[in-house]
């Protein structure tokens, strides 16, 4: 198409030429597939489609910024009736935000440390209190970010190929957009669990903690999407039965017991301790394999998130969602004053060595006083909701 443009322009006045280069430009805006994000409305359904698949559709501030304004256009939209989200690809959803570019910004004082989360958080809190039936297709990894793009919607679907977590701890950082809301609300201490260990769910597993509400076979997904588009001026009764008349059909893994079920009992009087040290010497004092298998991957987290996190999702009980993302964006700017991000981030994707040097290096080190300070607000400089 490019090449047929231009052999016109000869032909064309300077003006007309201006013209036709910018149209070309706005139209392929839409249809290339260099384009990161995909924003298009199909019958009553606005559809996004997370479109970064070599690096597995994670989360950037350019992306946020399209897709904050066109879910709040098709809020106010009387022909929309429902919004769709899904990631390109086949391997992932959304596998976080791109953190790398964040601790990269950090380090040379970029402004990018108080926009990304600003601008994040404030699209979750769109999700969360979005007037239109919300669905996410969570087909692939959704950890950290591609979380916050799904979980506070009202339809989260699950596949077999689904793989959650939420494993900021290992970074020096702590679960964000809005964990402190959802995961505290997960049955027992399921959420303590899995923001202090970044526990991995797999498949039907996502839906059976609370994380999903249904689970379709991935195969399926696309004619999912076309009976969605065809509901006739749909509400979120009539789309409920219909993901229900799909979960129902669904045979993968259908009489697999939940992977945390022998486990409960533990998790939930092992995680329900005031403090992290309690929490160690807890799973100390228990000896169990599952218990000892905890304590060597809390002991690879940064101390100072694991203080961080665990107060977060306490506190995050009693909040509501504007509170928490509040809440959470203080944290996030004393994680970018900090040490251990940059230093989390080294160790797990630059120089991939897989061995962070925390400071504070032991749980102990980390005082109350410090980790209150992380919770002060931020005055002029609070997220505002």
């Amino acid at each position: 198409m490019a090449a047929r443009v231009l052999r016109r322009l000869p032909r064309l006045k300077p003006l007309n030429r201006l013209q036709v280069i910018l149209q070309h430009l706005k139209m392929s805006k839409h249809t290339d597939s260099t384009t990161e994000v995909l924003l298009e409305k199909r019958g009553g359904a606005g559809i996004i489609t997370l479109n970064r698949p070599k690096v597995l559709n994670a989360l950037n501030l350019s992306m946020i910024r399209q897709i904050y304004p066109q879910i709040k256009t098709w809020e106010q939209d009387p022909e929309t009736f429902l919004i769709i989200i899904k990631g390109t690809g086949g391997k992932a959803f959304c596998a976080g935000g791109d953190i790398r570019t964040i601790a990269d910004a950090g380090k040379v004082g970029d402004r990018l440390t108080q926009d990304f989360f600003r601008e994040e958080y404030t699209l979750n809190n769109a999700i969360g209190t979005c007037k239109k039936p919300y669905v996410a297709l969570i087909d692939g990894v959704t950890m950290g970010g591609g979380v916050g793009l799904s979980v506070h919607g009202h339809f989260r679907v699950a596949t077999e190929k689904t793989l959650f977590a939420m494993p900021e701890t290992a970074i020096g950082l702590f679960p964000d957009v809005g964990g402190g809301y959802f995961l505290p609300r997960l049955s027992g201490k399921i959420g303590y669990y899995l923001a202090l260990t970044g526990f991995r769910l797999k498949g039907r597993d996502v839906q059976k903690a609370g994380i999903a509400t249904h689970f379709v076979d991935s195969e399926k997904l696309p004619t999912l999407e076309e009976d969605l588009i065809a509901l006739k001026s749909p509400s979120t009764e009539s789309i409920a039965d219909l993901l229900n008349s799909y979960h129902v059909k669904s045979k993968i893994d259908q009489e697999k017991e939940f992977i945390l079920d022998e486990h409960m009992e533990k998790i939930n009087s092992l995680f329900s301790a005031n403090n992290m040290e309690e929490i160690v010497k807890k799973l100390k004092q228990d000896g169990s394999a599952f218990a000892i298998k905890q304590l060597e991957t809390i002991n690879k987290m940064s101390p100072t998130s694991l203080k961080m996190a665990l107060r977060q999702l306490r506190e995050g009980a009693s909040m509501s969602l504007q509170e928490v993302l509040t809440m959470e964006y203080r944290l996030s700017q004393a994680c970018m004053r900090g040490h251990d991000f940059y230093e989390g981030v080294r160790a797990v994707l630059i120089d991939k060595d897989q061995s962070p040097r925390w400071k504070p290096a032991a749980l102990e080190e980390v005082s109350d006083e410090f980790v209150d300070d992380c919770f002060k607000p931020l005055g002029n400089n609070d997220l505002k909701l």
